[in-house]
């Protein structure tokens, strides 16, 4: 192809789209990243100062963008943003799910074992991760089947390894993952049978990347990998941590039209992690 017909697959000039967890380390990249090839970006976070950071951020790049503080298990809030993001910009496009996260207390530890994980934890891990995906669909989602005869519109969920694979100790966030990663192929069907296939469901699962959770249990002090960490890289074909502008490609290769025939899968961006059996 021409380079020219290249640059119009993978260009996002005129779309609108919402990040969740985009005044996190990842999220916020995806939001910048997105912003790069013209979309105009909605920040969507419940911290409302970094969600105006990361907007200020955007727009002074030369982007276009807007804070939508919002918590997403509040589906009050959430709609009040949907609202906002429409009163402004009149549509929407583009849904990247980046809010997750674990919860410590649903984390196995020397002193508690599976047996003494309590429920309550576990259920706030599910709700996050799980609820935290679900809801903004519903509340989005629907915003996307307004109006055209033929829908459009890409859904990037954020899932994980631990979705596929038996990382030790992090048992509810593991679960609440594979969740994730069973909602997006069933999300895809859903749509695309009941809309038209414009609409597409895609998750991106991301290796291990250094963000705000997780640099405790990765890094020791000094910034050099902990026991874990090395054990991570060592499991790594990269032989290292990904850095967030590396989710970029996936990103807006899954939100542009080159992605038009794709709808229900789950893309690793590993660095090889789910491809080595570590023998």
């Amino acid at each position: 192809m021409e380079q020219s017909t290249l640059q119009d697959l993978f260009a996002l000039e005129g779309k609108v789209a919402v990040v969740t967890g985009a005044t996190g380390v990842l999220g916020g990249e995806m939001a910048r990243s997105l912003a790069r090839c013209g979309a105009r970006v909605a920040v969507l976070g419940r911290r409302e100062e970094k969600a105006h950071r990361v907007a200020g951020e955007i727009e002074a790049a030369g982007g276009q963008s807007l804070a939508l503080p919002a918590d997403v298990l509040d589906n009050d809030q959430l709609a009040g943003a949907r609202d906002t993001l429409l009163e402004r910009w009149g549509r929407m496009d583009i849904l990247v799910n980046a809010a997750g996260g674990n919860v410590p207390d649903a984390t196995l530890t020397d002193d508690v074992g599976v047996f003494d994980l309590p429920e309550k934890a576990l259920r706030q891990v599910m709700d996050l991760n799980f609820f935290g995906t679900l809801l903004p669909c519903q509340v989005f989602g629907a915003a996307m089947i307004e109006g055209p005869d033929d829908p459009a519109g890409s859904i990037v969920n954020i899932s994980s390894m631990s979705a596929s694979r038996t990382l030790t100790n992090v048992v509810g966030y593991s679960a609440a993952k594979a969740a994730v990663d069973n909602f997006t192929r069933w999300l895809a069907v859903e749509l695309a049978r009941t809309y038209g296939p414009g609409l597409r469901v895609n998750a991106i699962a991301p290796g291990f990347f250094i963000g705000e959770q997780n640099r405790d249990l990765l890094l020791d002090e000094d910034g050099s990998p902990s026991q874990r960490g090395q054990t991570i890289i060592e499991h790594t074909p990269a032989g290292r941590f990904g850095e967030p502008e590396e989710l970029a490609g996936t990103l807006i290769w899954l939100c542009s039209r080159s992605a038009a025939f794709v709808n229900g899968i789950v893309v690793p961006v590993d660095g090889g992690f789910s491809a080595f059996s570590g023998v």
